[in-house]
């Protein structure tokens, strides 16, 4: 089955892949690897802004990285062509806005995780860091960047 298949039958539609907002590029090819520049969390409604750890919760932090994830997927795309030629998902790297104390990071990035799982069955499976950041940009509550192996 094509990703694109697999996406239809997940019921899930991929954001258009923006272009970034300073100089730098969204997506970067060596090899057999694709570098994805972070992500931030944003919805159709905009930007998903807050701290984990003072008015977010961690289902709130999921949902955001959810949505960083299905912007990786976007610039994957938009990079290759056809999500087909993704081997493996690498390396995810994500940055969670919260509070000294929070420390449920991973369950956050879980939300990023589960889509790559979900997306691409074994080949999601990936290494990460899920790190505390005390501000992100635009003040959003997840950013995450990725590395894919592709074919």
């Amino acid at each position: 089955m094509s990703i694109d298949a697999r996406l239809t039958e997940l019921d899930i539609t991929l954001p258009e892949a923006l272009s970034p907002v300073a100089n730098y590029v969204p997506y970067q090819q060596v090899g057999n690897l694709l570098f994805i520049s972070g992500q931030i969390s944003a919805g159709p409604d905009g930007l998903i802004t807050g701290k984990l750890g003072d008015g977010l919760s961690v289902e709130d932090g999921a949902a955001a990285a959810r949505r960083c994830g299905l912007a990786l997927l976007a610039q994957a795309r938009a990079a290759l062509g056809s999500l087909d030629k993704v081997a493996q998902v690498v390396k995810l790297t994500a940055f969670v806005n919260s509070t000294p104390d929070f420390g449920d990071q991973p369950e956050v990035v879980n939300g990023c995780s589960d889509l790559m799982v979900e997306v691409f069955g074994d080949k999601g499976r990936h290494a990460r860091a899920a790190v505390s950041a005390p501000a992100l940009p635009r003040g959003v509550a997840v950013e995450i960047e990725a590395i894919f192996e592709v074919v």
